[in-house]
């Protein structure tokens, strides 16, 4: 008895730490499960939704930047550029404006800011498609069908060559929290995969999978 109760304190200090049982692939009975990587294909991942999964018409489906997702962005763009402007206007018009360091650092900060805003608003919108019309998924601005050479696409695939989906999670250590990132991949006829999301929201990751198998007629691997 007291051998079983241990058993499950160890357990519960595992779950706690981040630990989880590892998931044996074999179980899907799929030779293709078992030369998947089934550690993080994306490294860390937010505690927030980033994306979700919109359905633009019967034949194409869109994993689109969340409106939290958005906002967060925002407030690192706007934070650096009301800094830029908070502490340049003044001293630009009182004829103060100087390239000495006491200037220089704080509008460094305030331009390193609305560059990492910016940056994470542009890559962070990117559109994610799966066109039934057309027969692909591409990650980018431009469909495959608008560039010349389909194969220079770093996140492009025809959708006869998705095998299945994959869903992972990743425990993330943070310096005050820690938390549970959960990616969703999809898998190739060749064993690559290529990463849709990742992010912190189980339920609706696992939603969106589902919608996404369906539209597909694709197998989840739900790892998670």
């Amino acid at each position: 008895m007291k051998i079983n109760m241990f058993n499950k304190l160890i357990e519960k200090m595992k779950t706690m730490a981040g630990d989880r049982v590892s998931f044996d692939p074999s179980s899907l009975d799929d030779p293709v499960a078992m030369q998947v990587d089934w550690t993080p294909a994306k490294g860390g991942g937010a505690n927030f939704r980033t994306h979700k999964l919109v359905a633009v018409n019967s034949n194409r489906l869109e994993f689109r930047a969340s409106r939290v997702a958005k906002l967060f962005y925002l407030v690192f763009l706007l934070l650096g550029v009301g800094v830029l402007i908070g502490l340049s206007l003044p001293k630009l018009f009182s004829g103060t404006l100087s390239f000495d360091m006491e200037t220089i650092m704080p509008l460094l900060i305030g331009l390193a800011f609305a560059g990492a805003g910016g940056a994470m608003f542009y890559f962070g919108t990117v559109p994610i498609v799966f066109d039934k019309r057309n027969g692909f998924f591409w990650k980018g601005r431009k469909a495959p069908d608008q560039v010349f050479n389909k194969s220079s696409l770093k996140y492009f695939a025809e959708l006869e060559q998705i095998h299945a989906l994959q869903l992972i999670s990743e425990y993330c250590r943070g310096d005050k929290s820690s938390y549970y990132s959960y990616e969703l991949n999809i898998v190739l006829e060749d064993g690559k995969r290529i990463n849709i999301a990742d992010h912190g929201k189980q339920n609706n990751l696992l939603d969106d999978a589902r919608t996404l198998a369906d539209f597909l007629e694709k197998p989840v691997w739900d790892a998670i």
